[in-house]
């Protein structure tokens, strides 16, 4: 038997093996958890993972580059706290604008670091991700930050065609991330780069200034899932 050949399993593996261990988890909590597939639980399920879905998407790009960033989290909940004191003394869209800002630059300062300074991601992103944080208590005064903006409020709790507006936000992102990936000259670079950063740099690409935008576009992302963190619990919170 030739040991190289792959069967329509292993194929399917190689290609599909996260969605089929996913389909497979499904059906199965189905079939053992009580009142798993009402609509309640769903929509709950759906709505507990749409702020991970959302930095999954930029997380992808980061890993599929070679690098990874420990410092989203952090990112999210500093951005929810500049999202809540901008907005109550600016506005709404001051204090979402001022919150993706802050994110974007965490993400530039921490892709320079790695592409231009040469410094290990795991290092740069575990200083950002201190730093970050404590900058989220510094804001914060060490408390929670309530949003006086009811009509904020909707952009984490509304709906429409019952499902919540989290949810379509993630769908988008996804929807938006996979074809960057699979279908733009920036996807392509970037799987090049993850491949062999060396080669793809001799190729022609710009793999500095490729990192940075990943970086820059991870910490835009996860400042968005702030944002719509804040939305939903109506307070921005350093301890997110």
């Amino acid at each position: 038997m030739n040991a190289g050949r792959r069967t329509p399993f292993t194929h399917l593996l190689a290609n599909a093996g996260m969605p089929l261990v996913l389909v497979l988890l499904f059906a199965g909590c189905a079939l053992d958890v009580e009142n798993f597939l009402s609509v309640a639980n769903l929509r709950g399920l759906a709505l507990a993972v749409s702020m991970t879905g959302m930095v999954a998407c930029t997380m992808m790009f980061c890993l599929a580059a070679g690098d990874f960033d420990l410092s989203i989290g952090s990112v999210v909940a500093c951005a929810g706290v500049i999202a809540a004191v901008v907005m109550n003394r600016a506005g709404v869209a001051a204090g979402v604008g001022a919150a993706l800002a802050f994110g974007a630059a965490v993400g530039l300062v921490n892709g320079f670091v790695v592409a231009r300074l040469g410094v290990n991601a795991l290092i740069t992103t575990l200083a950002s991700m201190q730093v970050v944080r404590g900058l989220a208590f510094i804001v914060s005064g060490g408390s929670a930050v309530g949003i006086a903006a009811e009509p904020f409020f909707t952009l984490g709790n509304g709906s429409f065609a019952g499902v919540p507006y989290p949810v379509w936000i993630t769908a988008a992102c996804f929807a938006a991330a996979g074809f960057a990936l699979n279908r733009t000259v920036f996807g392509r670079d970037t799987l090049a780069v993850g491949g062999n950063a060396e080669a793809a740099r001799l190729a022609g690409i710009d793999v500095t200034g490729l990192k940075v935008a990943i970086f820059g576009a991870q910490g835009a992302m996860a400042a968005l899932a702030g944002v719509v963190l804040a939305s939903r619990v109506t307070s921005g919170q350093p301890n997110t």
